[in-house]
């Protein structure tokens, strides 16, 4: 038969019930208060930085056509090399109009050896008047001079047209750029103003970006400003964000800003320029452009110490008289991680933005100065200043470092 150890058990816990005293049995059924990780709030001026979808476009697109008709006989470019304004492309047969500027030529000289004759012709007309010739005989010398300059002036017109044709035989680039492959061969017929192009030059730096405002997020910003809570910058700059998320190095300013809504989308077109010296943006890239506003005067929430129902309302808790107090926020946009807020909480106030889990209204807690670090964690504040009771020079430590285990 087992022995029966049940009257010693009970024996031990009783005794230690006594020594332990009714105090450490009333306070074993309750539980400390929580503690929680608190910043302080301050008021600062805070950089209005709105995120907005983009797309890349061309600054100049130049569809290249000929000017004459004729046979190409060269092509003068490379496809996919740089070209400068009036860098040769497309050369058309000059044998013609080598012979229509031969033929211009030829008028000129002639009318003006008729206007010689002429002159010459009203020069002694007008020395005889009076001892041989009449004033009839005078003005029809002069008339027939007078004819002689015309004829000479649209000679020399001919001449001018003559000779753009033939310049215009040589099709040159309108703009800096890249061409594209040329769509004709050598040997094809080409015609003055024909519907398909020879090639395309397109501008890729600067390249232009066309960002999408919504136009109730355009209206809220001009109330911001009328009510003085958003101070604009003397330009409007932009930074983007490529479709690998990496940034892109150059900033760009405003061309041009927006001043229709688009039917289909509700957005406003706003048009910046951007360097783009390695061709990193093509025409057609989606990007997102992120544009500085102004400063505004607002409390900085992190976004981790605030959360979102349903509808969208933004809450935190704010800690006061030692208590959890639920706030509801409105917020302006976001900036670095944290909530833009304008309404819901003061300066100075404690919010809540560690051991936020099990929270309740009213809830009594112990704050905890804390901070975050430039990767956004949370670290506490009192850490660096604790005393480290492992220090050697620590009598205690050491003892109970070297104690036997008790048994």
């Amino acid at each position: 038969m087992m022995p029966d150890f049940r009257f010693p058990i009970c024996l031990g816990l009783a005794g230690l019930l006594m020594i332990a005293g009714p105090a450490a049995a009333q306070d074993a059924g309750q539980m400390p208060p929580k503690q929680v990780g608190v910043i302080e709030l301050q008021l600062q001026d805070v950089p209005r930085v709105v995120t907005l979808p983009g797309r890349a476009v061309s600054g100049a697109d130049a569809t290249i056509r000929p000017r004459v008709n004729g046979i190409i006989t060269d092509i003068l470019y490379e496809a996919g090399r740089p070209l400068k304004q009036g860098d040769p492309m497309f050369q058309v047969d000059t044998t013609t109009y080598e012979a229509n500027l031969s033929s211009a030529e030829a008028e000129v000289a002639s009318a003006k050896a008729t206007l010689i004759q002429a002159e010459s012709a009203y020069e002694r007309t007008q020395q005889l008047q009076g001892s041989g010739t009449t004033l009839a005989q005078v003005e029809t010398a002069r008339a027939s001079m007078e004819q002689a300059q015309a004829s000479v002036q649209s000679a020399e017109a001919a001449l001018k047209l003559a000779q753009t044709d033939l310049d215009w035989t040589l099709v040159t680039s309108p703009i800096d750029g890249m061409a594209s492959v040329a769509k004709v061969s050598v040997g094809d017929l080409v015609t003055s103003g024909q519907a398909d192009a020879l090639a395309t030059v397109t501008r890729l730096d600067p390249i232009e970006v066309d960002i999408l405002a919504p136009s109730a997020g355009m209206l809220a910003t001009i109330s911001d400003i009328r009510n003085g809570q958003l101070q604009m910058n003397e330009k409007l700059q932009a930074t983007l964000t490529l479709e690998t998320g990496q940034t892109y190095e150059a900033m760009g300013e405003m061309v041009a800003p927006g001043f229709s809504v688009s039917t289909s989308t509700g957005s406003v077109d706003t048009r910046f320029r951007f360097d783009n010296p390695h061709l990193l943006l093509l025409p057609g890239m989606f990007v997102r452009g992120q544009i500085e506003f102004g400063t505004m005067r607002a409390i900085l929430v992190s976004q981790s110490a605030g959360t979102r129902d349903k509808t969208g309302k933004l809450t935190a808790w704010v800690i006061r008289d030692g208590k959890a107090e639920k706030r509801q926020l409105t917020d302006d946009g976001g900036y670095q991680n944290n909530w833009i807020v304008t309404d819901g909480v003061e300066a100075g106030e404690l919010l809540a933005v560690d051991g936020l889990t099990g929270l309740t209204e009213g809830a009594e807690v112990v704050t905890v100065p804390v901070s975050f670090d430039e990767n956004g964690v949370v670290r506490d504040t009192t850490a660096k200043n604790a005393p480290d009771d492992s220090a050697p020079g620590d009598a205690s430590a050491t003892e109970t470092d070297d104690a036997p285990a008790a048994e």
